[in-house]
């Protein structure tokens, strides 16, 4: 029984949306509700508390961007992808300031294509010609395999959609991209820890978000499309949830750390040590 069959039609992200929305209801379970509460809890901690386990998100960031670029580069090999994973891991740990900079400038220029992107989404060409599903047989529910099938299917379309955009962008958008991208690098290494917040803040913001359209994609909410729809408001909504993350971070897992390092610092009597005077002799 078919219950995917592809056709030569012409399509727009909001209608590759609209049809993901409408498949994605017929998805096992599984295959949305505990990536989704996965993305969503570790947004919350990373998103609120990322900054005080800096080593360890970086280590985990850069074990998935080595595994996913090892695992496309290399043919998608699962051992390549694995050793990748674990090379690029132990690089984010020893290269941590200037890794930390690299994300910054990456995010920055996710970011700038979001916004920028928001006149491209929704318009029509002849020449862009996507699959699209049929929608009978909307009754037959997926097992887990076709469901990850058929979404990965979705998110092909929504990465050569996501390519089209791009070539259409002029180029002093693309300047802009880029502008963005320089001006973060620049500001990681010269302000790694205000860096380090604004990339725990965003990071976990995407977590969540993420999270909740799996959530309300099995709940059959179309998330998508009314992101793709109300594209300001979102983010309005995204840029001030980074705020607030990054500036929460600031303020109280510095003062958790301090913490921690004094009960480190107390004598066995439980007493705090003296502070020692940073004279010039003591330097």
């Amino acid at each position: 029984m078919r219950d995917c069959v592809r056709t030569a039609c012409e399509d727009d992200m909001l209608e590759i949306a609209r049809q993901l929305e409408q498949t994605a209801v017929r998805f096992n379970p599984v295959v949305l509700i505990w990536p989704g509460l996965a993305c969503v809890l570790l947004g919350l901690f990373v998103w609120l508390g990322g900054l005080g386990f800096r080593r360890a998100l970086v280590a985990i960031v850069g074990a998935v961007s080595g595994g996913i670029c090892g695992f496309f580069i290399s043919g998608r090999n699962i051992v390549t992808a694995t050793v990748s994973a674990g090379l690029a891991a132990v690089i984010a740990i020893m290269l941590e300031r200037i890794f930390i900079a690299i994300l910054a400038g990456v995010l920055a220029a996710v970011l700038g294509f979001a916004v920028l992107a928001k006149p491209y989404i929704g318009i029509e060409d002849s020449l862009k010609r996507y699959p699209e599903y049929e929608t009978e047989n909307m009754t037959v529910f997926l097992n887990t395999s076709r469901s990850v099938v058929t979404a990965k299917a979705y998110i092909a379309d929504f990465v050569a959609e996501t390519k089209w955009i791009l070539l259409q962008m002029p180029v002093y958008n693309w300047a802009i991209i880029a502008a963005l991208a320089v001006f973060f690098i620049a500001v990681g290494f010269s302000r790694q820890r205000l860096t380090s917040a604004f990339c725990c803040a965003a990071l976990g913001t995407m977590l969540i978000f993420a999270g909740m359209i799996l959530l309300l994609l099995y709940k059959g909410a179309a998330p998508i499309s009314r992101i793709c729809q109300n594209q300001s408001y979102y983010l309005g909504v995204f840029a001030a949830m980074t705020a607030f993350g990054t500036t929460e971070q600031l303020l109280f897992c510095q003062r958790i750390k301090e913490r921690l390092t004094r009960k480190k610092g107390k004598s066995k009597d439980g007493k705090e040590p003296e502070k020692i005077s940073m004279s010039w002799r003591n330097r």
